[in-house]
């Protein structure tokens, strides 16, 4: 919509003798046929104001496009924006924004800024363009969540957080946590945490349901933060899912809290890991009403939930929580501004020059603590690059060969499981490929930037950057990087159908070889006080040289009966040396001797391998 410039018309005076003649004309306000444009906003653009307790020196307004990209704002853009409705015209909004900010705005102003400032910005609509849907540059973020997928909208997240705000009243956040502190005394100093989880780990249906209680877990973290912005003043947005990194995540849309205070944002941040703890103070409680133990080793699991989520690492609910308490909504972003600050010799930037003193003190611990730790993960990465590979190869085969192998024999429950160790191995390995990939990318992209037209500091880079790789490659192929470690026995065989839980060891001087299990450096089950062992060893006899066998432990229940035992095959249990047994070179078997053995603190070489019922066969 535009609007026409009036002009003035021509005036009539009498002149000398009587004639009437002219006036030169007033200067217009406009040249004839100018017309005032009306600018319009992008689609889905948000204000939300003032960003309040913020840690820079002038004030911040934060805005939000249609795509998701938060902006922040100067006061005199805020107003322009706020100004622009799709109707008014240059002319209009150059009064409105005189008006609020105090100070004459002109048209011409108006439109500079616009042209300059909120076009390029995606805020408004440029002058050409039918639709409202802009594509407008957006953060190039290397942590950030990928592929949304919307699971509750809009509505129900809001009608999900006023049914779950209650929870958030102080008195109520006291009686939480002090029934998370008598939960965790009770589980760590008087019942145990680990035989739950140990319980859960032999049985593949059990591992599938704290799975299941996992994902419930995640799900209700999310209601934590929609509650606790609904709390706050705030209106939630919706909660999905995406792929952080190359880890299935979800996520909260609580872009409004930015307009309420810094109490509001810190409380909603945290949020999330308090639903956490009312969550596990729920599965406790299901346990104390079921006796059901694997609820426990939810519980136990939800705790390393907690702390992943609040490190300040990456971007998770730690991350958010510190943006908030230096009032700096993006810390990423001020990293390579913080880094350029301290070249001596060079002016302060202006990203970093207008922070406050106690927000620069707090982002710069964290870039000077967080640029160490990507450069060194990335460093250690591509120098075990070689290791990595054929450790991840061979362990991904084996998995992907045993969850296989489960489904074929009809072994479902072990399948899926198998199934979620696939997914275990397969997600750090992508994402280490991927964040790599990345890294790199931007780091040459950035060299490229900073030499352009300059021939000499190009040459120099590349120099630096061919001997590099040409040393990390020499170092691969030379052997000078470490080597791939040997096979070695699942530590949690429910995880890894179908892989050996025994793996051979290095043949020894004679050619012998022997069979090692994980439980080969620890003290044998026979330690377990008021569990009968039956050892049976068993020479096999070989062509060539001696072979020896290490013997095969099953672990029965109390109570269960055990094979009977001559006195001589006893004796040989109850020595430290007779926990393996060897014959030399010779072509006839000798027969196989069983023996029940008391519990001893020997060690054993076998391979030992317990069900609930207690017994066990290698």
């Amino acid at each position: 919509m535009t609007v026409a410039a009036k002009t003035k018309t021509q005036a009539f005076v009498p002149g000398a003798g009587g004639f009437a003649v002219s006036l030169p004309p007033a200067e217009p306000a406009l040249p004839p046929g100018r017309f005032f444009p009306v600018p319009r906003p992008s689609a889905g653009l948000r204000l939300h104001g003032e960003y309040l307790g913020s840690g820079f020196t002038e004030p911040k307004y934060i805005a939000r496009r249609g795509d998701g990209q938060v902006l922040q704002l100067s006061r005199l853009l805020h107003l322009v924006a706020d100004a622009v409705d799709g109707r008014r015209d240059t002319e209009g909004i150059s009064h409105r924004v005189s008006a609020r900010h105090g100070r004459e705005v002109s048209e011409e102003n108006i439109r500079f800024l616009l042209d300059h400032k909120l076009i390029p910005l995606g805020v408004v609509v440029p002058w050409d363009q039918e639709g409202d849907e802009v594509e407008a540059p957006g953060s190039d973020l290397l942590l950030a969540l990928k592929g949304h997928r919307v699971l509750f909208d809009e509505a129900r997240v809001n009608r999900i957080g006023k049914a779950f705000a209650w929870l958030h009243r102080p008195p109520i956040v006291g009686l939480v946590l002090l029934a998370a502190v008598v939960m965790d005394v009770w589980l760590f100093g008087f019942h145990g945490a680990m035989g739950p989880v140990l319980g859960v780990l032999s049985q593949p249906v059990l591992m599938l349901a704290v799975f299941g209680l996992t994902v419930a877990s995640l799900v209700f973290h999310e209601f934590g933060h929609a509650s606790a912005c609904r709390y706050g003043g705030a209106r939630p947005g919706c909660i999905g899912c995406g792929l952080y990194l190359i880890w299935p995540s979800m996520y909260t849309e609580v872009t409004d809290v930015y307009r309420i205070n810094r109490v509001g944002r810190i409380r909603t941040d945290l949020g999330g890991v308090y639903f956490n703890v009312v969550f596990m103070l729920m599965l406790t409680g299901c346990y104390l009403l079921t006796g059901q133990t694997f609820l426990l080793s939810a519980v136990y699991l939800g705790h390393f939930e907690v702390l992943e989520q609040l490190m300040p690492a990456v971007r998770l609910d730690g991350y958010y929580i510190l943006g908030d308490l230096a009032g700096v909504p993006d810390l990423f972003g001020k990293i390579r501004p913080i880094l350029r600050s301290m070249i001596p010799g060079r002016p302060t930037p202006p990203e970093v020059r207008d922070l406050k003193r106690s927000a620069r003190a707090i982002v710069t611990v964290w870039v000077l603590a967080m640029v160490p730790l990507i450069l060194g993960d990335l460093g250690y990465a591509l120098w075990n690059l070689p290791r990595i590979l054929t450790t991840g190869a061979r362990s991904l085969t084996e998995q992907l060969t045993g969850t296989g192998s489960a489904f074929v024999h009809g072994q479902i429950a072990a399948g899926l499981v198998g199934v979620i160790g696939s997914l275990m191995l397969i997600c750090p390995l992508a994402g280490m490929v991927y964040l790599s990939v990345r890294l790199t990318g931007r780091l040459l992209r950035t060299l490229r930037r900073a030499s352009e037209g300059n021939t000499k500091l190009q040459v120099g880079i590349t120099a630096a950057g061919a001997v590099l790789v040409g040393g990390l490659c020499f170092a691969w192929v030379v052997g000078l990087t470490p080597k791939a470690p040997p096979p070695t026995a699942p530590l949690v065989p429910v995880l890894q159908p179908g892989v050996p839980t025994a793996v051979a060891a290095p043949a020894g001087p004679n050619g012998s070889t022997a069979t090692m299990s994980p439980a080969s450096s620890r003290p044998s089950p026979s330690a377990v006080p008021g569990v009968h062992h039956s050892a049976t060893a068993t020479p096999k006899s070989s062509s060539s040289a001696g072979a020896a066998t290490a013997g095969t432990v099953a672990a029965t229940s109390p109570g269960t009966s055990a094979p009977a035992a001559s006195p001589s095959s006893s004796k040989a249990a109850n020595s430290p040396s007779a926990s393996a047994s060897a014959s030399s070179g010779g072509t006839s078997p000798a027969p196989s001797a069983s023996a029940t053995a008391t519990p001893t603190n020997s060690a054993t070489a076998s391979t030992t391998s317990a069900t609930p019922s207690g017994s066990a066969s290698s």
